[in-house]
């Protein structure tokens, strides 16, 4: 198993709390757990890109971000696992305008069934109603921070010298 570098253990723990203060800031806008989920912080979902080594400071930022979430400790686990897994996959695509994509696939999977059960209760006419809105809000709500504000960090980052020397020369190809 490779050991991280200290400055891969730093590089992580700033994208987590980076991604904390973004959704905290969203919060105050009713975005981060809002009826259209516009979390900020997801835009940096977009990251292991480029930086494979922020893919668990995502994980421990998502997981710090739900313990504010209305729906507790559910959420704390389901979105913070299809955060790790969308992270992950981020790292192996092929393209940048892919690495969007798994965050918006992960959390339309993951998400939508958990918060139409919080709302409904039970698997009756009033879940699917909430599971197919709550689809169309996190795909909506994802593109916009993943596909947008992502994109322009996909694109200024590596344009930042002192970042630039952290991408590793396969990645900045990719771009």
């Amino acid at each position: 198993m490779r050991r991280s570098s200290t400055r891969e253990l730093t590089l992580a723990a700033m994208v987590a709390a980076v991604y904390f203060v973004l959704c905290y800031f969203g919060n105050i806008f009713q975005l981060t757990f809002g009826p259209v989920q516009v979390r900020l912080g997801e835009a940096l979902t977009v990251l292991p890109f480029l930086f494979p080594a922020t893919a668990p400071g995502l994980a421990l930022g998502c997981l710090i971000t739900n313990v504010l979430s209305p729906y507790g400790p559910i959420d704390m686990v389901v979105g913070t696992v299809a955060t790790a897994i969308a992270a992950f996959w981020t790292m192996k695509m092929p393209r940048w305008y892919l690495a969007g994509l798994p965050p918006i696939v992960m959390n339309a999977l993951l998400l939508p069934p958990m918060w139409a059960w919080a709302q409904a209760g039970a698997l009756n006419g009033a879940f699917w109603a909430a599971y197919g809105l709550n689809l169309w809000t996190f795909v909506v709500g994802e593109a916009v921070a993943c596909c947008v504000l992502g994109t322009v960090l996909l694109k200024a980052l590596p344009r930042i010298a002192a970042l630039r020397a952290l991408v590793p020369e396969q990645r900045l190809a990719r771009l």
